[in-house]
Formats: structure tokens, C-alpha cells, sequence
């Protein structure tokens, strides 16, 4: 089957969870109000592409290539981005909701998350170093032996990291936020 290629195309309003997503790569595209949720994405590359107000929920992402992506006011649920291809990954999310997704050992690195949901998001075995987490609900999501270097949580909330278990040095947080690095000492903060 020979793969398409599309360039600087725009797609507003199409629903593919009904016809599917041809196989291709998709350069400098912007997909407005899109629907793929339960959408086989596998096997597709974006690069330098836009989604805006799209859902992606439960989409399959083997071997999808996300190169240079921005994600806008997007429904991202229950994703697999471990899945993904990994060279070239770079993502963006601003007011994204990613609850229940999973970013099982990806390297992250200066990636920004602002004003998004990323309830229960698995972050095990990341390399985070760099990223920003602008005013972001991280309740209930995981970081084990997450690489948190030069991380920068001071507006984000609602985080239970363990300092023993993950690599944190000049990780940023703010004061109020300081008692999401305690949780597993079971002591009260009192301001």
C-alpha cells in the first residue's frame, strides 16, 4: 500500500473515528475540531502540525510520529504515547485534557504542558528535564525514577512526587506546593 503525502493542508471539522485516517505523513497541517477518537493513527507521521480543539481519545498510536506537534484545546484521553514513534517526538499541550494517558519511558525533554488536565498520567521512566508544567492538575499521576531535572512546577497542583525515587535536581516549585513532596511521610503543613 503506497503512503500518501500531505502538505500544508487545513482539515476542519471531519469525523474519521467513521471513515478512518489514510496512512501518510502530514506536513504543516492543521486539523480543527477533528474527531479520531478510537481512530487507528498507527504508522501515520505529523510533522510540524496543529491540532486545535480536536479529540483524540483512546486513538492508536503505534508507531505514530509526532514531530514538532501542538495540541490546543484538545481531549487527549487515555492515550499510549509510549507507543509512539520515537525519533523525532516533540509535543506541545496547552489547555489539554490528558487524564489516564500514559508517557511510559519517553524522553520529554523542554516540553510544555500549560493549563491542561493530566489526572492519573503515567510519567514512569521519563526523561521530563526542562519541561514546564504551567498550571497543571497532576492529581493522582506517576512519577517513578522520572528524570524531573530543571522541571518547573511552581503553578501546577495537585502533585505527589517522591523526591528518593526521582531525579529532581533544580526542579522548581512553589511554596504551597511543597507538601506534594511529602505526601508519603504522612505529616501535616500547617500555613
Amino acid at each position: 500500500m503506497e503512503k500518501i503525502y500531505i502538505e500544508a493542508k487545513t482539515f476542519d471539522k471531519l469525523h474519521f473515528q467513521e471513515s478512518g485516517f489514510e496512512i501518510g505523513e502530514y506536513e504543516h497541517c492543521t486539523f480543527n475540531q477533528c474527531d479520531f477518537s478510537n481512530t487507528n493513527l498507527s504508522d501515520i507521521l505529523f510533522i510540524e502540525c496543529e491540532f486545535n480543539s480536536c479529540n483524540l481519545s483512546l486513538a492508536k498510536l503505534q508507531k505514530t510520529g509526532f514531530q514538532d506537534i501542538t495540541f490546543k484545546d484538545c481531549k487527549l484521553l487515555g492515550l499510549h504515547f509510549e507507543s509512539c514513534h520515537k525519533f523525532g517526538f516533540a509535543v506541545a499541550f496547552d489547555n489539554c485534557q490528558l487524564n489516564d494517558s500514559s508517557f511510559y519511558q519517553t524522553r520529554l525533554p523542554k516540553t510544555l504542558f500549560k493549563d491542561s488536565k493530566l489526572q492519573a498520567t503515567d510519567f514512569t521512566e521519563c526523561n521530563l528535564m526542562g519541561s514546564k508544567f504551567n498550571n497543571c492538575d497532576l492529581s493522582g499521576a506517576t512519577f517513578d525514577r522520572t528524570n524531573l531535572e530543571k522541571v518547573d512546577f511552581t503553578t501546577s497542583y495537585n502533585y505527589n512526587i517522591d523526591p528518593e525515587i526521582n531525579r529532581m535536581k533544580d526542579a522548581k516549585f512553589s511554596l504551597l506546593g511543597v507538601s506534594g513532596l511529602l505526601t508519603k511521610y504522612h505529616i501535616d503543613i500547617v500555613m
